[in-house]
């Protein structure tokens, strides 16, 4: 919502100042999963944006706290590997199975690999609980939509006959600890996104009011074939604080 592979919306930032200066209260939420929280708050604020690092909620850091004390086979991009203090990450007899994010480049291939996967598979059938940072079925790049880890956790599932624990969004679990962070009451807040599924979809069933916006992940044939409609669309975040003012 805010960029695609690094390159920030034209906009984004000067919208994202507008709306802390009209005193909206701000909380960033992201289904990343190849950076740290700090790495991605540095790749932000060196595309201009005002945030904070307290401000930024990451699947990491929900896993970090949710399987805190066990044993994890954690199958993730490195870069977050910093976001999960406190898992005891082993490779064999572990309690939960955790799967990340993909990206582009060569890593992905040796994280889920056939002998990876399987060991995963092996330790589910033995007893551990699966668990992923989130189930998307692709993500949004400057040359197009990209596979990701929603197609591995997929085939564990079905694999060793079980059912994914999601930590990230669409979850109410990652929803609660958005709004609690910010001390907010679902139905006055409003989550802004491009992901119909993990944005809209995830924030109505919590009982939140939505804005989609038609960047990133924004597909209308989505939006026409969807059950739930969000409470409004714009072209992008630039467009955001003008919306609300309009319409609040």
């Amino acid at each position: 919502m805010l960029h695609v592979s690094g390159v920030p919306i034209a906009g984004a930032v000067s919208a994202v100042r507008t709306l802390r200066e009209a005193g909206h209260r701000l909380r960033f939420v992201t289904n990343s999963t190849t950076l740290s929280r700090q790495q991605l708050i540095q790749q932000l604020q060196l595309q201009g944006f005002d945030i904070a690092e307290d401000e930024l909620q990451t699947t990491g850091a929900v896993a970090a706290r949710e399987l805190k004390g066990k044993r994890v086979l954690a199958l993730t991009m490195p870069g977050i590997l910093d976001d999960l203090e406190g898992l005891q990450l082993a490779g064999m007899n572990v309690d939960a199975v955790l799967i990340g994010g993909a990206d582009e480049g060569e890593e992905v291939g040796r994280i889920f690999s056939y002998l990876n996967l399987n060991r995963a598979f092996h330790e589910l059938e033995a007893g551990a609980d699966l668990y992923c940072l989130h189930k998307n079925r692709w993500w949004q790049t400057a040359d197009g939509p990209r596979l990701d880890t929603g197609v591995f956790v997929a085939g564990l599932e079905y694999a060793a006959d079980t059912e994914a624990t999601v930590l990230g969004k669409p979850s109410s679990a990652y929803f609660t600890a958005a709004l609690e962070a910010i001390d907010a009451e679902p139905t006055i807040t409003w989550m802004i996104g491009d992901d119909l599924e993990g944005d809209i979809l995830g924030a109505h069933k919590f009982g939140m009011k939505t804005i989609l916006v038609r960047t990133g992940k924004f597909r209308p044939d989505d939006v026409e074939r969807s059950t739930v409609q969000p409470d409004g669309i714009v072209s992008s975040i630039a467009q955001l604080p003008n919306w609300l003012e309009a319409n609040l």
